[in-house]
């Protein structure tokens, strides 16, 4: 809400498109490109700090010190701290998570509920259960979100639909829980007042969750499912061979949601889940300790050594020979390895690298002013009621895209169009609802994206694989706007 925008009268439209022009082309051809592009594993780091290189020429041609880009670069990387350490703890609690047994022991019985007509649409539901308990999407696939892709994994089922359902529901609830940051923000933006948002983003949001369960539900019904009997009998074997599965294991998760449904900061709640995860490992998994330490009688130097790597390391185990003869598909024994193993924090360090870049690049293209510049030039074009939501909705996808962040998408299109809704009659709900349907939940399908970069490491699926599959969140924006076309619950300014 305080969120500083830089402007720069000096600067036109077109060169304040330079930049990120310039990056989507790249990143584009990147993509295209195979065996990692120009720069292998790091090739999006590398073309997001030269993006930010270019912006910051525009930006020396139109008299903008280096101080003010860099003021607002440092501002950026700021804002970031508490994601950063956030993902780092989701390494440490998946890690544990593994390695301790609650994630094989969430498969194993997911496995046994869940069949593969149902799973899409089930892992939906669950998602938005425990997104709206929660208000967060992260902590919803930081939990929830890596046993239900391990489920996927084992009964063959596209991990980029599995990733696509998680979110789909995990952002219904940081969309319309009260307890959602970005819940609050938005109406605070368009100076409206909490409920009264979140009963106006029904009328868009729950049409687009019903579109979205409807469409998985036939995905579920029509697609060609392989768990069969056979192939589970052997994965569950192989967890059991591994792992001591008890029902016991999911006390920690429990207990986890509920710290988090208590407003118990996500560092501290994810902190305790991490170390619950870590002494479950040493309570119910000895035998994984011996095979990570290789050590015939276990000391108390093997129990740490082994938590000290699955906190921040990762882990991994190595299949059971009976696995490796058996007649699962090759697809299928390709992904079980996943099952085993544990990603620690160093398993997010990729993906902080990416959001650092990204910071970089937003920081200076504030600060030359060229965010302000690009959402000036839509609010101008904003002559009729569908046109003020349309520039709206290009402004949000515009800064999740050039600013690499969704509270950005949400700040800055907020201030820069709130007059504007005022002056054609409109409440503030209008604008508030605008800023969710296309701020909040597109930010996820922007791999440089703090969301998208987030998520894809959290559920180790790239945002080109779950993006068509994130149905609710890339149909949220449409539905908006089919909304503002018709004239559809478009409330009015009451004024005194």
């Amino acid at each position: 809400m305080d969120q500083n925008i830089q402007e720069n009268k000096e600067l036109n439209l077109i060169e304040a498109l330079i930049p990120a022009l310039i990056l989507i082309a790249l990143l584009a051809y990147n993509i295209l490109m195979k065996d990692g592009g120009w720069f292998g594993d790091y090739s999006n780091h590398i073309i997001l700090l030269m993006a930010g290189g270019i912006a910051a020429i525009v930006g020396f041609f139109n008299k903008v010190s280096i101080g003010t880009m860099i003021s607002e670069v440092w501002e950026n990387l700021k804002s970031v701290f508490t994601p950063l350490m956030i993902l780092l703890l989701v390494g440490a609690l998946a890690g544990t998570w593994m390695m301790s047994g609650i994630v094989p022991a969430m498969v194993y019985y997911g496995m046994q509920i869940l069949n593969p007509t149902i799973f899409l649409a089930a892992s939906v539901v669950i998602c938005t259960i425990i997104s709206l308990a929660t208000g967060s999407s992260w902590t919803t696939t930081a939990t929830v979100g890596i046993a239900l892709i391990g489920i996927a994994g084992a009964m063959d089922i596209s991990l980029g639909m599995a990733a696509g359902a998680i979110i789909s529901g995990a952002y219904f609830g940081d969309k319309m829980s009260p307890l959602s940051d970005t819940t609050n923000l938005a109406p605070a933006m368009a100076g409206g007042e909490l409920f009264s948002h979140i009963r106006y983003m029904a009328y868009t949001t729950i049409p687009s969750i019903v579109i979205t369960l409807i469409i998985f539900i036939i995905i579920g019904l029509t697609a060609e499912n392989s768990g069969q009997v056979t192939e589970s009998s052997v994965i569950n074997d192989m967890l059991l061979n591994k792992f001591n599965i008890s029902p016991w294991l999911f006390v920690t998760p429990v207990i986890v949601v509920g710290i988090i449904m208590m407003k118990v900061k996500p560092i501290l709640a994810l902190s305790i889940g991490a170390l619950l995860g870590a002494a479950c490992t040493i309570i119910f998994q000895p035998q994984v300790i011996k095979e990570l330490t290789g050590a015939d009688t276990l000391s108390i130097g093997n129990y740490f050594s082994a938590t000290v790597n699955s906190l921040f390391t990762g882990t991994q185990l190595s299949l059971p020979s009976f696995v490796e003869g058996s007649d699962l598909p090759d697809k299928l024994k390709e992904k079980l390895p996943d099952l085993l193993a544990g990603k620690g924090m160093a398993g997010m360090l990729w993906t902080i690298y990416l959001i650092l870049a990204a910071m970089v690049f937003g920081g200076v293209m504030d600060g030359i002013g060229a965010l302000s510049r690009i959402t000036k030039s839509l609010l101008n074009i904003a002559t009729t009621t569908f046109g003020l939501f349309a520039s709206t909705v290009a402004s949000c996808l515009a800064l999740n895209i050039t600013a690499s962040d969704q509270y950005l998408a949400i700040v800055v299109p907020g201030k820069m169009f709130k007059q504007a809704y005022e002056d054609q009659g409109l409440a503030p709900e209008n604008l508030s609802r605008t800023l969710e349907d296309s701020g909040t939940v597109t930010s996820v399908l922007i791999p440089w994206n703090t969301c998208g970069a987030y998520q894809s490491g959290v559920l180790g699926v790239s945002v080109g694989d779950y993006f068509i599959y994130a149905i609710f969140n890339w149909l949220s924006p449409i539905m908006t706007l089919i909304f503002a076309a018709f004239s559809i619950k478009i409330k009015q300014l009451v004024r005194a």
